[in-house]
């Protein structure tokens, strides 16, 4: 099995119902309409879709919604707080039907080279699905640097893909590098992407896309084109695109969401909805955009 990485691929959000369960008809819905604006393929149970708070019967019926509601490949991320959960939960989004695995560092413990490469070396071996690596240390302080990343895949022929959020644009220089083609390289931070395209990334796991699917593979396909044109709706874009790069970002893209009719800004505690001057602060942000938004 085999996924083209390359295109812009959502970390889905997880809709929530007025109770508190999950919102599997608006989800099938928002997935489909990620599609239909030119999407690749779908990503549910990332950070962004809360996946930490979602208990393994959930995780498995948002598998089995995405999963029935589009024909492009779903990936699952795959994080828990052991390896033996990671596993199990890796096997189970295959069983459901999903086409690749976005895997994780392990939630909370974080130490050597050695112990972090056995983890994810685990995930990866679990199944025979096509898997993406996500180096994400601000947010889960494990590193991934450009030669381990290469040693991984020189372990493991199905990993294919790396979602690098380090924030440095030069690891995709670098790995690009070492690795040639080998491995497709996604930028995970939605403020970097221009840079990253030109640094030679070739697909995006984007967060604002959730709320603005069309600006987004627009800004996606331009810069990839070399387009002139990519630079006046990044310009736009910025001040929504930096709401995917702060601890309350599942929050502040939710809003956007619900700021354009596409989606409710619940989300599931320990997070809470926004209040005061933050929400004040958003608002502002969102309806600036919303008076100046561009047309695709």
């Amino acid at each position: 099995m085999t996924i083209n990485w390359q295109g812009i691929f959502p970390a889905i959000t997880t809709p929530f119902t007025a109770d508190g369960a999950v919102d599997h008809g608006f989800l099938a819905e928002h997935s489909r309409w990620m599609i239909a604006a030119g999407c690749t393929g779908i990503i549910p149970l990332g950070s962004l879709g809360e996946g930490a708070t979602l208990t393994f019967a959930e995780k498995r019926a948002v598998l089995d919604t995405v999963v029935g509601a589009v024909s492009v490949p779903v990936v699952a991320g795959i994080a828990a707080l052991s390896t033996d959960d990671a596993v199990a939960l890796a096997r189970m989004a295959e069983a459901a039907g999903c086409r690749g695995l976005m895997v994780l560092p392990p939630y909370v413990y974080s130490t050597d080279e050695r112990e972090m490469q056995a983890h994810v070396s685990a995930v990866i071996a679990a199944t025979r699905l096509p898997c993406m690596l996500y180096n994400n240390p601000p947010a889960y302080r494990t590193d991934y640097t450009p030669p381990q990343i290469v040693r991984l895949a020189e372990r493991h022929a199905n990993l294919a893909a790396v979602k690098e959020s380090s924030g440095d644009v030069r690891r995709i220089t670098a790995l690009r590098a070492l690795a040639g083609d080998r491995l497709a390289i996604a930028i995970g931070v939605d403020d970097l992407v221009v840079e990253a395209v030109c640094a030679g990334a070739v697909a995006w796991v984007a967060g604002l896309v959730n709320a603005f699917p069309r600006e987004s593979v627009a800004l996606f396909d331009l810069a990839r084109k070399g387009d002139d044109r990519a630079a006046a709706i990044y310009r736009w874009m910025l001040p929504l695109l930096r709401m995917d790069t702060v601890p309350k970002f599942v929050q502040l893209i939710k809003l956007c969401q619900e700021r354009v009719n596409m989606g409710s800004a619940r989300v599931r505690a320990p997070r809470l909805p926004l209040e005061g001057a933050e929400l004040a602060e958003a608002e502002v942000t969102i309806r600036a955009a919303l008076e100046r938004r561009v047309a695709v």
